[in-house]
């Protein structure tokens, strides 16, 4: 899958949907399709393929993982045929009977014919059929949903996103089905319920079908999977070039646009899992049906880049929780399944089993077949590689990225991306730490209880806004307690952040990102080593933050962690009654100040328990600088946030600052035996100094260890000399590590 299809190639592979002088905005659709006898045997032929259906007859019961997703599907549909068929009026809101009713159906319907196609009994079928029936019935007496709030209206459900879902899964129902469809139901159904269903996702929704956003991936890929279905090649071509056949909006520009060369999806990991679906699914139809578009060369691959991009981009099987984020989704979500088993289906790479047995679900097709077959005949235990890498943002992949460093159990994940459209926070620069599966410095995600009905009906709660997205809910640079870019998304989507170097040596990893644009008259840049060699039990991370500002101003530098606080040092000044926010807006108001610390030395320590694993942030305290202990929960009447403790480290009004920070992970905790294990740390203090453009993280254990970590900020041709009370350090590259005390190797 290495060959390049470029947009203007496929534009002229496109000619079978405009021919005999129609273009898209002319073309008129027919008013129902009945597929004769004759090619009745073609079908399904979209993700579920006739093809396959011998092999799926034969083999469903041979390979355990895909009998035991064939055994869930039936007991499903055979629990729901025992009970009478519901098809209720919409008129709840997310969360809500009506709402998970029309979602229940649309599941049942694709597994029941599904079922029927794989097993040969057409009970399963005809209860579908049935089923299908009564919404072409309801169809046509459907208004606008009643619940429709700020989201752009459905019918079945409160948003047009949740019916565009909703067809995706009925059309690949409807494919199934047709061999025992009768030419009468096909009609019905197909004049009274998915043609008009297309025509509403499409023509009666144009603002959302032409988004360049998930929302109207998923509206193209539910109105072009009915055209491949029911042979109206109109709704193909406007799902894949937009209502007017410009290209400016549809299936291909969502390709050129949400993704950056390396796959990675602008709205970050937590959408992208939500984007795949309508990707792969759409993708893999237009595949088995349009085979000479070569949907899965175009931009160089970009579906199955995305697919692995989803699995790189997570810790411990979920998602990084980067902007509007709901922190327990994971790889084995129905998305990544659906992700994984098309493109092990079209690549056989043995690495994605790794992700399939993690999984433990299959496709009910025959990809799914091939995942399920191959880790069942796999010899030793799959793996997949997770590494270091930097994922490049925008669709030329000049919006700044997304860094991972990984070293043992170590990961650094860094936020120097793009805005991230509406779902984006205000966050650059910012970044999580994980040890293991554990998250250590959290970011928050998204506010929202998803389809919960007593949370607001599952929506985004006002705390997303108010909280989630302010810059001081992460942990990024704030300036006067004003959120990056004064919290405006369109003034954000203008500039996005630079990387200036992803590179490593023997025993580090290094990233670097500028961002020039958050503050009028302020450019902060961030770096993150990763050492694996400075005394200290775990990998080590240096997180060195610099500000220069044309006036001066107060910085903030939060820090979030999972856990409970085990000890500081420095002297606390403590709010133990009349608890106060920490400000009075852009998230300040939500965090209660819970006192501050303050020290004469160089450093601060603070240490806290997660699990069973201590941690400790020692933090370079200068003059005028301080940190504030604060509790996630002020001003939250509805009790809609997650208490969580935070750090603030606060500069007074400075024209520049220099936040420099080491975090070691040590020691453990054994509740059940009764033992803790070095709950205090190695590091007894941090020193900084700058020299020109190098900067000094001096690094002293308590065995009386020192280390110089010298960082070059600019490259001056990869040579570098700083001069020190301790000698002078000479190297090259961006990174040395020196021991400049002590008689114990590193």
């Amino acid at each position: 899958m290495n060959k390049i299809v470029s947009s203007a190639l496929l534009s002229m592979a496109l000619s079978f949907v405009v021919a005999c002088g129609q273009d898209a905005k002319t073309a008129v659709p027919s008013n129902g399709s009945v597929v004769d006898a004759a090619n009745l045997a073609a079908h399904p032929n979209l993700l579920l393929a006739a093809k396959d259906l011998p092999t799926l007859q034969a083999e469903s019961s041979r390979y355990p993982l895909f009998d035991r997703a064939l055994t869930a599907a039936k007991n499903t549909v055979d629990e729901a045929m025992a009970a009478p068929v519901d098809v209720p009026f919409p008129k709840d809101p997310g969360g809500g009977y009506t709402h998970e009713q029309h979602k229940k159906n649309a599941l049942l319907m694709y597994q029941a014919a599904t079922l029927s196609a794989i097993t040969g009994d057409k009970a399963y079928g005809d209860w579908a059929i049935t089923l299908l029936k009564k919404y072409a019935e309801l169809y046509p007496s459907v208004p606008l949903h009643p619940e429709h709030k700020h989201q752009a209206p459905g019918k079945l459900f409160w948003q047009v996103l949740n019916d565009a879902w909703w067809l995706v899964y009925v059309i690949q129902a409807y494919d199934a089905l047709l061999p025992q469809m009768s030419q009468a139901d096909q009609t019905l159904i197909s004049q009274q319920l998915l043609l008009p269903h297309a025509r509403f996702l499409s023509e009666g929704s144009a603002e959302t079908f032409n988004k360049v956003h998930n929302h109207g991936t998923w509206a193209a890929a539910a109105v072009g999977m009915t055209g491949l279905v029911l042979n109206e090649d109109h709704l193909v071509n406007i799902a894949l070039r937009g209502l007017d056949g410009s290209g400016a909006s549809g299936f291909l520009a969502q390709l050129d646009q949400l993704f950056s060369p390396d796959g990675y999806y602008t709205e970050g990991p937590y959408y992208q899992r939500y984007a795949l679906l309508p990707f792969v699914v759409f993708a893999r139809a237009l595949e088995r049906n349009k085979p000479e578009l070569g949907i899965f060369d175009y931009r160089d691959g970009i579906v199955l880049k995305a697919i692995y991009a989803a699995i790189q981009l997570s810790n411990g099987g979920l998602f990084f929780p980067l902007n509007d984020a709901i922190k327990d989704k994971g790889l084995d979500t129905v998305e990544m399944v659906f992700g994984v088993d098309v493109a092990y289906g079209l690549t056989g790479d043995k690495d994605l089993l790794a992700i399939a047995e993690y999984q433990q679900q299959v496709t009910l097709n025959g990809d799914g077949l091939a995942v399920a077959r191959d880790l069942h005949q796999l010899q030793g235990a799959p793996s997949f590689s997770f590494g270091s890498k930097l994922f490049r943002d925008g669709p030329a992949g000049d919006q700044g990225g997304v860094a991972i460093l990984r070293s043992g159990a170590a990961t650094v994940v860094f936020k120097a991306a793009s805005q991230g459209m509406g779902h984006g926070h205000f966050d650059r620069l910012g970044w999580i730490y994980y040890d293991g599966a554990n998250e250590i410095v959290s970011d928050y995600g998204a506010s929202r209880y998803l389809n919960v009905e007593p949370k607001r009906g599952g929506i985004y709660l006002p705390e997303n806004d108010t909280w989630a997205k302010q810059t001081v809910a992460h942990n990024a640079l704030v300036r006067n307690e004003e959120s990056q870019f004064a919290g405006d998304v369109k003034a954000a989507s203008k500039n996005n952040p630079q990387v200036t170097r992803f590179t490593q040596g023997d025993g580090w990893q290094l990233v670097s990102a500028l961002e020039p644009n958050a503050y009028p008259g302020t450019e902060f840049d961030r770096t993150f080593v990763l050492l694996d060699k400075v005394g200290t039990e775990a990998p080590l991370v240096i997180d060195l933050l610099r500000v220069r500002a044309d006036e001066a101003a107060n910085f903030d530098l939060p820090f979030y962690y999972q856990g409970q606080l085990m000890f500081h040092t420095g002297k606390a000044r403590l709010a133990l009654e009349n608890l106060k926010p920490l400000g009075k807006s852009n998230g300040y108001q939500h965090l209660w100040n819970k006192g501050e610390l303050v020290t004469e030395k160089n450093s601060v320590q603070v240490s806290w328990l997660q699990r069973n694993r201590f941690y400790t942030l020692t933090q370079w305290m200068p003059e005028k600088s301080r940190i504030a202990l604060t509790e996630l929960g002020a001003n939250d009447p509805e009790f809609n946030l997650r208490r969580e403790a935070g750090l603030v480290v606060r500069y007074g009004k400075t024209k520049q600052a220099t936040f420099v920070s080491a975090l070691e992970s040590h020691g453990e905790y054994n509740g059940v035996r009764e033992y803790t294990l070095a709950p205090r740390g190695v590091i007894s203090d941090i020193r900084y100094t700058a020299v020109g453009d190098y900067s000094l993280v001096n690094i002293t254990l308590k065995s009386g260890q020192a280390y110089s970590v010298a960082i070059a900020h600019t490259a001056q041709n990869g040579e570098h000399r700083v001069d020190t009370a301790d000698g002078a350090i000479t190297w090259t590259g961006d990174v040395a590590v020196v021991q400049v005390a002590g008689n114990k190797n590193p």
